[in-house]
């Protein structure tokens, strides 16, 4: 999931709260600040200039009647660039909350919160200070090249409508930021856009995640929970890595997607649902026409309309725009000096293979931005191997010698071997390995595969 570059700012006093906020928030934003004061915005008021905030509305012990928050909300929303502000409170202070929307809040959570409803409203709040959405619908899409030229035509043609799509591609490729760019160019944009790993959902909790649960429906159903379908309800709902969901399973999404409605557990009737669905998988199309892999019928649920996301070797003519982005965006991050590519380096990097794709690039430009000491950033900085020759864009670099191999490249070399061995499926590659999936993306990035 490539985390956004957007600007949050969380604000409460209680820093275990805070903490937990911006552990769920960082998944998708990497520039997260934490402030416990409300004093501070006016000591530092550059501290404003974010997009989104989570607001408190209590903050001196004993206090509940929230003067400090409204007093905060009144001088955020006083900046020249005025950030979306999401309250926080307690279950007892919902009449304070819904005072902060009279004025000016765009949304209240209330503790203790709902994972899938905070990440929610972050996203529907961002999707609200978005630009309207065509052209911008599609900024995200970085790219000059015939593929991803057509890649942006099919997202304004089918952005619009509320029809099923289906985006394809490798891993690291942005199929997130192609469904992003769907729910911006829709009717939904000013509602919810929710993100689900449908491979990292335990089999045995999958309809709980999904169409939510009743309190006492199971041994630990302490309250009633919205599933993702009603969290997202009047948005749109992306089911990514929908290609290692367990046949099972797809049986039971496919019943949600042919009622359109969904039963919590425990519940004795079921919920209308009104999501627009959008789904991404790296199974290549074999795989995904394999009865024993997928259901047929549930395919032709999600593939009204198929996005194919082309890999970064197959668009080498975006790659010098694409380091030119993230080089600049980690060093605005890292206030670190602007440098240019060498000559060298930048054709080396442009005839790179790039086997994680428009991730993997991204990664090894946040390294070099780090890194660099010299006047101009070297192929050296970004921790590739040798520059690969055109003619081996598919090739692995030649390993080394076994005695001179290090710990790190026998890993590098495993995880590879497994990924081909998997065909490129994460589930399956993480348990050959031994490994969750989580952590098989951590090793995916650190070694640039």
């Amino acid at each position: 999931m490539e985390p956004s570059t957007a600007r949050l700012l969380i604000l409460d006093d209680d820093a275990d709260v805070a903490f937990a906020a911006r552990m769920l928030l960082r998944r998708r934003h990497a520039d997260i600040k934490v402030l416990h004061d409300p004093v501070d915005l006016i000591a530092q008021p550059a501290q404003a200039d974010v997009d989104v905030v989570l607001l408190d509305l209590n903050f001196t012990p004993g206090r509940t009647d929230g003067a400090e928050g409204l007093a905060a909300l009144d001088l955020l929303l006083r900046q020249p660039r005025p950030p979306a502000v999401i309250a926080l409170t307690a279950y007892a202070d919902v009449p304070l909350a819904v005072e902060a929307l009279k004025r000016g809040a765009s949304d209240f959570i209330t503790k203790p919160w709902d994972n899938a409803r905070l990440l929610a409203a972050v996203d529907s709040a961002l999707a609200r200070r978005a630009a309207p959405p065509t052209p911008a619908a599609s900024s995200a899409l970085m790219g000059d090249s015939n593929a991803m030229n057509a890649v942006r035509a099919l997202v304004a043609s089918v952005g619009p409508t509320e029809a099923n799509v289906l985006v394809l591609g490798e891993n690291g490729v942005g199929k997130e930021l192609v469904a992003q760019a769907i729910h911006l160019a829709s009717r939904r944009a000013d509602k919810s856009f929710l993100a689900v790993d449908m491979g990292a959902l335990p089999e045995a909790t999958f309809e709980s995640e999904l169409f939510g649960h009743r309190k006492g429906s199971f041994t630990d159903a302490k309250g009633d929970r919205d599933g993702r379908f009603q969290a997202a309800r009047g948005g749109t709902l992306f089911l990514d890595e929908i290609g290692n969901t367990p046949l099972a399973a797809q049986a039971k999404l496919l019943t949600a997607l042919e009622r359109r409605a969904v039963t919590p557990l425990g519940a004795d009737r079921p919920q209308d649902v009104d999501v627009r669905i959008v789904s991404a998988t790296n199974l290549d199309e074999a795989q995904l026409f394999d009865p024993a892999v997928f259901r047929p019928d549930l395919l032709f649920r999600l593939n009204t309309i198929v996005i194919r996301v082309p890999p970064l070797r197959e668009r080498k003519e975006d790659v010098p725009g694409l380091l030119r982005h993230y080089l600049g965006h980690y060093e605005r991050q890292y206030a670190r000096p602007a440098r240019g590519l060498s000559d060298a380096a930048l054709a080396a990097l442009s005839a790179w293979h790039w086997p994680g794709n428009v991730r993997a690039l991204r990664h090894a430009c946040e390294r070099a931005v780090i890194l660099a000491v010299g006047p101009h950033y070297a192929f050296a900085d970004f921790g590739l191997a040798d520059p690969a020759p055109a003619s081996a864009a598919l090739s692995a670099p030649a390993p080394a010698p076994a005695d001179e191999r290090t710990l790190g490249d026998l890993e590098r070399a495993a995880i590879a071997a497994a990924m081909d061995g998997a065909k490129g499926n994460i589930s399956e590659a993480a348990r050959r390995l031994g490994l969750s999936r989580a952590a098989l993306y951590r090793k995916l990035d650190k070694h640039g595969l």
